[in-house]
């Protein structure tokens, strides 16, 4: 049976809530398969968000792994291309940790590149009337670190990758912050499954920054 792993964040700081894990919790509520869905709940840790991936991989060796993670500013869906080998945080993390200049994974290479069809992924969730794009940079806080666990950890059969979210309309902390509603950000990560399920060889499409 396929099985696909897709986790989000608790809230971080704060914050009352996360829509990464809000839209997981969602996205399992409204799942019919038949695929098997594993959804998680990371901390925002560094050394608890890591760990519990590389538990969960190893305990149900999903063959597609999907985190989602909070990109606050950010007003469309990003999915991520490059996750780097760096632990530079500028805040602390919600144990308090605040790495600054270390690997992700001491010895691993400086960076890995999402396996899924990245570019079709965000060009399906842009045709569904909600706004996409490719990222190139998923930070050096918890949800690169996360990105980069997911593939150093997925086996040769397993494909991972990351999306990261606005805030949720219903839980923005602030009237002025970028935001999409709930269910739409629901309905990008529910896209970004079955795109990752059924396509096998990514858009050849140009999906690249100037800058």
């Amino acid at each position: 049976m396929t099985t696909v792993l897709l986790t989000g964040f608790e809230p971080f700081g704060g914050d009352a809530a996360n829509p990464s894990g809000e839209a997981v919790h969602l996205v399992a509520s409204r799942w019919s398969g038949p695929e098997v869905l594993i959804t998680a709940v990371l901390p925002v840790t560094f050394a608890g968000a890591g760990a519990r991936l590389r538990e969960l991989v190893a305990e149900h060796r999903p063959d597609v792994v999907i985190a989602a993670g909070l990109a606050g500013g950010r007003a469309a869906i990003g999915v991520e291309r490059v996750a780097v080998n760096l632990l530079d945080a500028r805040i602390p993390d919600n144990d308090g940790d605040q790495p600054v200049d270390v690997p992700s994974a001491p010895g691993a290479p400086a960076a890995h590149f999402a396996t899924l069809p990245v570019k079709e992924i965000a060009r399906r969730i842009t045709a569904g009337g909600i706004p996409a794009e490719v990222s190139y940079s998923a930070g050096t806080f918890v949800c690169n670190h996360v990105f980069f666990t997911a593939l150093e950890a997925a086996a040769s059969r397993t494909r991972a990758g990351f999306v990261h979210v606005p805030w949720s309309s219903e839980h923005a902390p602030s009237s002025d912050a970028a935001t999409l509603p709930i269910l739409q950000i629901v309905e990008a990560l529910e896209i970004a499954v079955r795109t990752s399920l059924d396509v096998t060889e990514d858009a050849a499409v140009p999906a690249g920054t100037l800058h």
